[in-house]
């Protein structure tokens, strides 16, 4: 039964996907399709980097180690939709005209924090392997406690970018500190990652 759980994580990993389809076919994505398709990949981004990082207090709640057989796989589908988000916005708000968009980057900080939390999340998808997990040894565990910078970055890039609505941004954020506060916890225990 174990060895369906992995190709089961994967198949619901792509519901976002699926969600965007239905909408694109069906013409359901509203007014404003762009922002729609955005902001639908920037939101999944951040429920997969919190599933992430959520996976070892399941193992610490459950003394199951089953949890962390599926870190690597919602880590990369963080790093996917992150991507898919990054390039929606590239792509088809600005259509690739890279001088306004520097522009953004530079001067609004919900860009730049964003854009930031991106480029911090490509070295962990590079590194995800086993094989590198083997090559770099203890410096893999330094390197990839940078998912912390970007989880508290993905939180604040929402936060910063909902003028008005704030609801859903503060649940991410209650569910970050939560998971970050498990975390020190294990620390203080002598837990490792």
């Amino acid at each position: 039964m174990k060895k369906y759980f992995k190709p089961a994580v994967f198949l619901l990993s792509l519901w976002p996907i699926y969600i965007i389809t239905y909408q694109l076919f069906y013409n359901k994505l509203g007014p404003e399709p762009v922002d729609r398709i955005i902001n639908h990949f920037g939101e999944w981004t951040l429920i997969f980097i919190l599933l992430t990082l959520s996976m070892t207090p399941l193992k610490k709640i459950t003394k199951s180690l089953e949890w962390i057989k599926f870190r690597r796989i919602l880590g990369l589908f963080a790093f996917f939709y992150a991507s898919i988000h990054m390039l929606s916005y590239v792509g088809l708000d600005y259509r690739f005209d890279f001088e306004p968009l520097i522009n953004d980057v530079l001067k609004k900080k919900f860009v730049f924090i964003g854009f930031s939390a991106w480029l911090l999340l490509i070295p962990l998808a590079i590194t995800s392997s086993d094989k590198m997990v083997r090559l770099l040894k203890q410096n893999w565990k330094k390197l990839h406690k940078l998912i912390y910078v970007i989880s508290i970055f993905g939180v604040l890039h929402f936060i910063w970018l909902s003028k008005t609505i704030f609801f859903k941004p503060l649940i991410f954020l209650i569910i970050l500190i939560i998971l970050l506060l498990f975390r020190i916890n294990f620390s203080k225990s002598g837990s490792k990652i």
